[in-house]
Order: structure tokens, then C-alpha cells, then sequence
């Protein structure tokens, strides 16, 4: 039997529990920029620019970032549980997924926040 260790929690409950918070946020930040992109029609470059320089926005986008690693972790993580029984092939794959969700991250971090 393969017990819980994702990164998040350490029981069923706080895996489900971070995987509904994090849906919220993505459908939220999701909802806010089709309606951002559909009420500006006219959108260029430095109306995009602006909207990004906010400080609440960057905020708001890190915060859809960090929703995005953590749903796709637990996600991920319960499919490799699931359909992958050799442990080495297991911790192999999901030692990939980790680093490629890290470096999504840094990099989503250093495109948001950097200069």
C-alpha cells in the first residue's frame, strides 16, 4: 500500500481541502481575465503592461501560480500512485514532475516579479 506523502498534507483530507482552494483560485483569476480580455477590446501592449504592474495584480497571478503547482503536485501525484506500481519508476517520474512544477514556478516568479 502506497501511504500519503505529497508534500501538502499529511492526511486525505488536506490533500482534497488544497485541491478545492486551489480550483477556486484558478476559476477566480481564470473568470477575472476573460472578463478583463472581453471588456478591453482595444488591449495593447501598455494597457496589458499596466494591468501586470499592479502591485495587487502580480499578487493575485503569484497566488494563481502557487495554485497551479499545488493542484498539479496533488494531482499528479495521486495519478502516479495510482498507475504506477514499480516504486522506482514511481519516484523517478514524480521526482521529474516536481522539478519541472519547481521550474514552472521560478520561472512564472522571475517573469512576474522581475524587472
Amino acid at each position: 500500500m502506497v501511504t500519503n506523502v505529497t508534500s501538502f498534507g499529511r492526511s486525505g483530507l488536506s490533500d482534497w481541502l488544497m485541491q478545492r482552494v486551489s480550483a477556486v483560485v484558478l476559476a477566480v483569476y481564470t473568470v477575472f481575465m476573460v472578463a478583463y480580455l472581453l471588456f478591453n477590446p482595444d488591449l495593447d501592449y501598455y494597457t496589458w503592461s499596466g494591468l501586470f504592474n499592479q502591485t495587487w495584480m502580480r499578487i493575485f497571478s503569484l497566488l494563481a501560480f502557487i495554485s497551479i503547482a499545488a493542484h498539479a503536485w496533488i494531482g499528479l501525484w495521486t495519478v502516479t500512485t495510482d498507475y504506477l506500481k514499480s516504486t522506482g519508476l514511481r519516484v523517478g517520474v514524480q521526482t521529474l514532475i516536481i522539478l519541472a512544477i519547481f521550474v514552472y514556478l521560478v520561472w512564472g516568479i522571475q517573469i512576474l516579479w522581475g524587472a
